[in-house]
Formats: C-alpha cells, sequence, structure tokens
C-alpha cells in the first residue's frame, strides 16, 4: 500500500481553489494527502526550508515563477522532489516543452485520472530513488565507521580484491614496518606470505569468496618479511562489500605476551639436548611412559627409532666440529614433520625417538617412509659445504603383546635394525613377535572378547561427517565402528581390530557394520555412508549374495551404500578387486578407494576400477600446507579424478590451514576432527547373533 500512505505535497498556484482541487484528485486515488499552498517563491522558500516535500504540483498559467526557475529554487533544498506541471490545455509540444525546463511531466487540469496516474508513477518512482539514496548513504556511513574502526584497531587490517591490497590499516603498516600505505596498496597480498604458505592463503581468500570460510577460524601462516615479530602470524578472514565492490578483509590480531618466569625457561632448556633442541633421553622416556598410560581418542601410539645411515662418513665430509650442526638440521627436519601431539627425543648417539599418534600401523609406515624420502633429497649444509644422508626407520605399534616398557623399546630397535640389514634407507615394521607365544596368548583374549560381542550385539556404529569444499556434502559420513566391553565402555577399532584380522573374523564385524549402516540410512541419517571392506571380505565370495538380500530386506536405496577399500590393497589383488567392483556395481552400491597416494602416477588403477571416490591418504595432510611439491601432486590428482568424473575426499583434515590448501587444490570433500570429532551412533544390526566360525 505504498500510494496510500501518507504524502506532502506542495501545490504552487495563485488560486486557493487549484489546492482543493488537487486534494481531491488524490483522495480519490486513494492518497493521504497534505497540501501545502505555495502562491509565491517566498512561500515556497520558507516551506522547502522547514517541511519534507514529497511532490510539488505547479500550475504553470497560475504562478508567478516559470518552470525553469521553480526547478531551481527547489534543487537548493530538496533537489530529488518530482514537479508535475498543470495547464488547462495540454499539447505534444508543450509537454516536452515542459519536461525539457525540468518537470517530470505536464498534464491538464482537466485530466483527472491522467494526473492520478502521474502522480502514482511520480511518487513511487520518488520513492525507490528516497529509499536508494537512502541505503548509499546508510552504506558511505557504515564504510566511514569501518574505516574508522579499521584504523584505530590494534590488529593488522588490510582489504583485498582479487589478491591485490586496497587498504590497510597503521597496525598492519607497524606490523610489517612499511613507511606508509603508497608502500603496500596495489602490492600482492602473496608478497606478505612464505611460499609454504601461499597455498593456504590463497585457498583462504578463495573459500571466504565462495562463503565456506567458517567465522572466527583462524590460519596459521609464516611472513616472506622476515621483519615481523613474531613471524608466524594468525590470519582471520571476513568477506565484505561496500559500493564499489566486494573484498576479502584479512585480520592479524596481536600476539598474546605471556610472560615466562626465567626459572621455567631454564628449567625448560634443561630437559632439552642442546644439539636436537629434541628431550634428553631420560626426560623423554618419562614422558612418553605417562602418554602410554592412556589410550588416543581414536587410533594407537606407536614408536619410530631413526636413524641417519653411516652417519660416520660425514665426519670425513665435513670435519669432526661440524658432525653436530648437519644433526641439529637432521633433528630438525624430523621435527617439522611430527604431528601435534608427536614427541621426539635425542634416544642415544645419533638415534632420534619419537612417540607417535596415527590411525593404524599403515600410517605410521606412510609418515615414515615420507621422512625417508625427503631426507635423501634433502641438501645440509655446513658453511659452503653440502651433505647429502639417508636414514632408517624402525616402527612398532604399541600394544599390550608387549608386557614391558624395555621389550617394546627393544623391539623398536630391532626393527631398525631389520631395516638397516636390508640395505637401510627404508622403514621397517616390527614384526618379529608375530607367531610369538606371547601374541597368540594376547589374541586368544581378543578373539574371546569380539566373539562375545558379535554373539551379544554389542558393537556400535560411529559416524564422522564429511563436509562439502566445492561440492555439497548434505548427510554424508565417514562409517566406524566401536566394541562395547562387559561394563559398558567403548573400545577403539586400533585396540581389537588386529586381534580380529589375524584370526579370521573381519567377515563378521564387516557384515555387521554392512547392516547397521542401512539401518542408519533408513532412520533418514544419512544419504550417502562409507564403509571399509576389509581385506578377508574382498576374498569372500558369498559377500555380494549376502548384500544382495540386506539390500532387498532393508529396501534401501543401494546408492547411498559406498564401500571403500584400501588403494594398496586394491592394486595389490587388482583382479579380485575389479571382480567385486563390478559385482557391486551391478547392485548399484558404490565404491571408493581410500589412502590414495601421491607418489607417483596412480591413474591406471582409476581407469581399471572406476570408483566414484578417491579418498587421498591422511597422513600426507600434516604436511601438506607447507609442502609446495606435495601439493602440485595433489592437485594433479584431483585433476585427474575430475577429468574421470571421480570425486574426492581428503581424509584426516585437522586445521584450518589444510582446509583451505584442499580448497585451492580443487579437491571436493573434506573430512576429520576438523569437521567433527567421531559421533558414537547407538544403532544396532537387524540381523541375529552373527556366526563366529
Amino acid at each position: 500500500m505504498n500510494e496510500r500512505q501518507f504524502i506532502s505535497i506542495a501545490v504552487l498556484t495563485e488560486n486557493q481553489d487549484d489546492v482543493e482541487r488537487v486534494n481531491s484528485t488524490l483522495r480519490d486515488a486513494g492518497h493521504v494527502a497534505h497540501c501545502h499552498w505555495i502562491d509565491s517563491p517566498g512561500k515556497f522558500d520558507e516551506t522547502l526550508s522547514v517541511e519534507r516535500i514529497d511532490l510539488i504540483i505547479l500550475n504553470s498559467e497560475g504562478y508567478p515563477d516559470a518552470i525553469r526557475q521553480v526547478i531551481k529554487h527547489k534543487d537548493a533544498y530538496q533537489p530529488e522532489v518530482p514537479v508535475i506541471a498543470v495547464r488547462k490545455t495540454v499539447d505534444e509540444a508543450g509537454i516536452q516543452e515542459a519536461m525539457q525546463a525540468g518537470a517530470c511531466d505536464l498534464v491538464s487540469v482537466g485530466r483527472k485520472g491522467r494526473l492520478q496516474a502521474v502522480v502514482a508513477r511520480e511518487l513511487r518512482a520518488f520513492r525507490v530513488e528516497r529509499a536508494l539514496n537512502s541505503t548509499l548513504n546508510s552504506a558511505t556511513e557504515y564504510r566511514r565507521q569501518l574505516n574508522n574502526y579499521m584504523q584505530g584497531s590494534t590488529s593488522a587490517i588490510a582489504n583485498v580484491q582479487e589478491g591485490i591490497i586496497t587498504e590497510v590499516n597503521k597496525a598492519w603498516l607497524k606490523l610489517f614496518k612499511s613507511a606508509n600505505k603508497n608502500e603496500v596498496v596495489g602490492l600482492t597480498i602473496m608478497d606478505y606470505f612464505a611460499a609454504e604458505s601461499q597455498a593456504a592463503v590463497k585457498g583462504a581468500i578463495i573459500a571466504t569468496e565462495k562463503g565456506k570460510w567458517q567465522a572466527g577460524e583462524k590460519l596459521v601462516a609464516k611472513s616472506s618479511l622476515g621483519r615481523t615479530e613474531p613471524d608466524t602470524l594468525e590470519l582471520g578472514f571476513q568477506f565484505v562489500e561496500f559500493d564499489d565492490g566486494s573484498y576479502v578483509q584479512i585480520r592479524i590480531a596481536p600476539p598474546e605476551k605471556k610472560p615466562e618466569e626465567p626459572t621455567k625457561l631454564v628449567h625448560e632448556a634443561l630437559q632439552r639436548d642442546p644439539t636436537t633442541l629434541l628431550y634428553h633421553r631420560a626426560q623423554f622416556l618419562e614422558r612418553i611412559q605417562k602418554r602410554l598410560k592412556n589410550s588416543p581418542k581414536s587410533g594407537l601410539h606407536l614408536l619410530a627409532y631413526i636413524k641417519p645411515d653411516d652417519f660416520s662418513g660425514v665426519r670425513s665430509d665435513v670435519g669432526i666440529l661440524n658432525t653436530e650442526e648437519v644433526l641439529a638440521q637432521f633433528a630438525e627436519e624430523v621435527r617439522k614433520r611430527l604431528h601435534p601431539r608427536d614427541v621426539a627425543g635425542r634416544f642415544e648417539g645419533t638415534v632420534i625417538m619419537t612417540l607417535l599418534e596415527r590411525g593404524n600401523e599403515r600410517d605410521a609406515v606412510v609418515w615414515a617412509q615420507q621422512l625417508c624420502d625427503h631426507i635423501e633429497k634433502y641438501e645440509f649444509k655446513v658453511d659452503d659445504q653440502s651433505v647429502i644422508l639417508t636414514c632408517t626407520v624402525g616402527v612398532c605399534a604399541v600394544s599390550g603383546v608387549y608386557s614391558s616398557f624395555e621389550q617394546l623399546i627393544s623391539a623398536v630397535a630391532n626393527a631398525h635394525d631389520q631395516g638397516k640389514q636390508s640395505g637401510g634407507n627404508s622403514v621397517y615394521l616390527s614384526e618379529s613377535t608375530d607367531e610369538s607365544t606371547r601374541l597368540r596368548k594376547y589374541d586368544a583374549i581378543w578373539v574371546k572378547r569380539i566373539k562375545a560381542a558379535l554373539m551379544e550385539n554389542r558393537f556400535r556404529l560411529a559416524q564422522l561427517p564429511i563436509a562439502g569444499l566445492r561440492s555439497e556434502s548434505a548427510g554424508m559420513y565417514d562409517m566406524l565402528v566401536r566394541m562395547i566391553d562387559e561394563q559398558g565402555s567403548a573400545i577403539l577399532p586400533s585396540e581389537f581390530l588386529p586381534a580380529a584380522e589375524r584370526n579370521n573374523l573381519m567377515q563378521n564385524i564387516d557384515r555387521w557394520i554392512i547392516a547397521a549402516s542401512m539401518n542408519y540410512c533408513n532412520d533418514g541419517a544419512a544419504t550417502q555412508v562409507f564403509v571399509r571392506l576389509s581385506r578377508h571380505s574382498m576374498q569372500d565370495s558369498s559377500l555380494i549374495p549376502w548384500m544382495a538380500k540386506e539390500l532387498e530386506k532393508h529396501q534401501m536405496d543401494p546408492g547411498r551404500l559406498c564401500l571403500q577399500v584400501p588403494e594398496r590393497e586394491a592394486a595389490k589383488h587388482i583382479k579380485q578387486t575389479k571382480k567385486v567392483v563390478d559385482e557391486l556395481r551391478k547392485l548399484g552400491v558404490r565404491f571408493a578407494l581410500e589412502h590414495y597416494g601421491i607418489d607417483k602416477d596412480r591413474f591406471q588403477i582409476l581407469d581399471i576400477l572406476k570408483p566414484n571416490y578417491i579418498k587421498i591418504d591422511g597422513e600426507l595432510m600434516h604436511t601438506l600446507t607447507t609442502d609446495t611439491k606435495m601439493q602440485d601432486s595433489v592437485q594433479k590428482v584431483a585433476a585427474a579424478a575430475d577429468q574421470r568424473n571421480i570425486e574426492t575426499i581428503a581424509e584426516r583434515v585437522e586445521n584450518a590451514n589444510a582446509m583451505a590448501v584442499l580448497f585451492q587444490l580443487g579437491v571436493h570433500f573434506m573430512q576429520g576432527h576438523y569437521v567433527h570429532e567421531p559421533e558414537v551412533v547407538l544403532q544396532e544390526a537387524d540381523f541375529g547373533p552373527a556366526r563366529t566360525g
């Protein structure tokens, strides 16, 4: 009802009857009008100065000033107000002349209906213009206030448009030690960050522009200028829009200064080896024994025994005084590849030992192999000399197989020795006790517990949400499993699955998870679930017929179920895998390759198996944010998958930096603790006690 709201009209005429005629005409059209009778330019001046006028109606034959003078007069006060001229008779030439003088239209006094239509049109246009001007004024004021806030903020702030800095505040100039804005505006934002951080920063900017960056999330980046304090910065990102375009605003909060007690600093220093800056042996062993008293929230603990190969040769290359410098650089390369919850120490001589937290043994082996590959290519420099090293890593999973801490340490040291005996520059996973009496006794306990849990249906699903990066992911979940013990506590799969794999119980567990996942889908909680298939199930000829019956029983769209197997297992048993995948495809079930590696081109397996998804190996995520070669490889994998209509999922994404890089590289989805912690679902399978062989 815009035309029916109150309007204020100035009627310019020497005849008061004209005022009543206008009022009556507008009232008949439904307008509630207040008409100001203006019979002289002086009164017009007074009215414009004190009243807010919506419309001016001018009797061009009965007012002292002509149209052009009236327009000039009102423009001095309220320039946006429209003017409609009236006279007794009107023709096309008269309308043109009036409009050229500045009037919006010329209307005949006797054409009441036309006057109503012209008034309605001009009021509508005037209100739209007034609202637009108000919005623009508000935006201008908002921008002024925002700019004032920006300039007064203690946080360093820059506005970025298409990668170019358009505005910075004083705190930004101070942080990066620039003299004035002229030194900064027009530069690319990437000029401020080290090469290892650029992919994350660029990805965060793109994610912000696409509305994918979470408010309050922080990205950690290193300055490229080498003159900030500190050199590691926490960046926030916000999308802002103004009348002249949209920007990504980057905000760097000032670091919190936490004064350290001198005695605390000294105590910390005394705990660390002066060469490697890692923990001394005693402090390291004390810390890991405390850590081992509690199981990780997910996955398991592993020890890694890392030693440079043939380090005695370094002495002849760089001299006896410089060997410690080489070892220090070696330790730094190890440290940079540790995950946040890993612990490292100098164990003895040139040996570095680390306690790792990983999803499984394979993840630790992949991490160790990446370390070996990196060390082999790295050039250690001392003065003007260069040294090339290799290393060997022994890996041992922490489990109840070892009755003492000393046995565990001996096992990982023996694993290293096995790797060194095989030629060095390698990774060796401790398997020396696989057939021992200890392991058989250990397995016997777990087999009994697993069978009891299967018979009593004491397994539960745990779902890990999958979030969209470049694609939407509503209702996508990776399905995990927990075993409930006799006291009702959840047991992580890293504790019971190894024993299940060694004792042919995985088929039963796999089937329980598949059936429970179907129930989960039918409850409406998921549109797509990912379920792992063990090697034993892949070789089970009765799996596909069983699945066909379960799908029919659950009356579920088979496309909501996606079975996944590790890429290495699929490649190792490629014929059997292809047979199973083809049969799954006939059922309408989807297929994914998980733990997909990037160390070499493996696109042939994609052409053979034609998966719906590939999951990029989660062990790569920690170094992906800073390793530009790895970023190139992931981008290549993502592009190859796109060409084949395969969607990509990044595993084990733990922070905003990894998310930003993945967004930049073209990956579709991500999963991991950055998205959500695994959540246990009280879901039971709807079949009776499973056979336990």
